[in-house]
């Protein structure tokens, strides 16, 4: 195995608990016990997959996932908060988390959760896929980026795995449930803002006119629809 993680938490404990329990399944780890630690260190290292608490001393997890993903930092995140922390799991995972879990927390959860975290982004959104032409959008699933008009377009690694899910199924309409499990691969019962949210970043980013997009459709009642512009 031996993907490389870095645990994030002030908490001795919990850091002591994860390391032991992670290096015992087979991974590497690094430690930073505050949000400035982390940043230098993700910064400087590669790490396949990071475990961030919410709140830490210097800068609390979220503004740390913010600084990641704004640098194209797109290693997977885990969230920890603690039971009685607010925490709005769509802002979490709007701002590039990819799964968030409660403290306190049994260490097979937490390594049950990288696992299949971990096998959802190595598995490819991009293996075997051709780049996909879809108006004056080509899309290069090989380098997560896509251009309209010879203009590069950049994407969090979210927004792109949505767009290609939606261009591969050009023509469908998809409902926001399905996205969530295809996407997401997280079950958001009676929660589907967060693709509602990243459907309007892909919209500011391909969209001639935001308000009458012609790639991304909404289909109401139903889902979305990316389709050629007619």
């Amino acid at each position: 195995m031996n993907e490389h993680v870095l645990i994030v938490d002030d908490e001795m404990s919990i850091v002591t608990l994860l390391k032991f329990n992670l290096e015992k399944a087979g991974f590497t780890t690094d430690v930073a016990y505050d949000g400035l630690e982390a940043i230098r260190k993700a910064d400087k290292n590669t790490y396949d997959f990071i475990i961030l608490d919410l709140m830490l001393p210097e800068m609390d997890g979220i503004e740390v996932c913010k600084h990641l993903r704004r640098n194209h930092i797109d290693t997977p995140v885990l969230m920890l908060t603690a039971r009685d922390e607010e925490f709005d799991k769509v802002l979490g995972l709007e701002i590039g988390a990819d799964d968030y879990l409660t403290k306190p927390f049994s260490p097979k959860e937490v390594i049950a959760r990288i696992k299949a975290i971990l096998r959802r982004t190595n598995v490819t959104v991009t293996s075997n896929v051709k780049n996909i032409k879809v108006g004056e959008l080509t899309i290069f699933p090989e380098r997560y980026e896509a251009e309209k008009n010879n203009q590069v377009l950049s994407f969090t690694r979210k927004e792109f795995e949505l767009l290609l899910y939606l261009a591969t199924h050009k023509d469908k309409v998809l409902s926001r449930d399905q996205l969530l499990s295809a996407v997401w691969d997280y079950d958001f019962v009676g929660d589907t803002r967060i693709v509602d949210v990243h459907v309007s970043h892909l919209r500011e980013k391909i969209e001639p006119n935001t308000k009458k997009p012609i790639y991304i459709k909404t289909i109401r009642g139903l889902g979305y629809k990316m389709e050629d512009p007619t």
